[in-house]
């Protein structure tokens, strides 16, 4: 079974998504064998808040290249978290 903490792996820091948080919508990378239920439950019990929806994608790796050599960086599933209206705000966005 897994937990809270192994569904959510990290938020994710960019400049849409800090925008994006402004409307009470948050982003996380999260487990690639992760569901929606599973993200919401587990968004709900590590925040302490309600969740409306969940949308989740995922994102492949890109061919990154180092002279002849090439590579990719690993793929990895996103899920963006949309927080009901008389929810609170996630802290951890607000500090940033």
């Amino acid at each position: 079974m897994k937990t809270a903490y192994d569904i959510i792996l990290t938020p994710v820091i960019s400049e849409m998504s800090m925008d994006k948080a402004q409307e009470k919508k948050y982003t996380f990378k999260v487990a690639v064998d992760a569901n929606k239920n599973q993200v919401k439950a587990a968004v709900e019990e590590i925040f302490e808040v309600s969740v409306k929806k969940v949308n989740i994608m995922n994102v492949d790796g890109k061919v990154k290249r180092m002279g002849r050599n090439v590579g990719k960086t690993p793929a990895y599933k996103k899920a963006i978290v949309t927080l009901t209206e008389g929810s609170k705000e996630i802290e951890f966005f607000q500090a940033l």
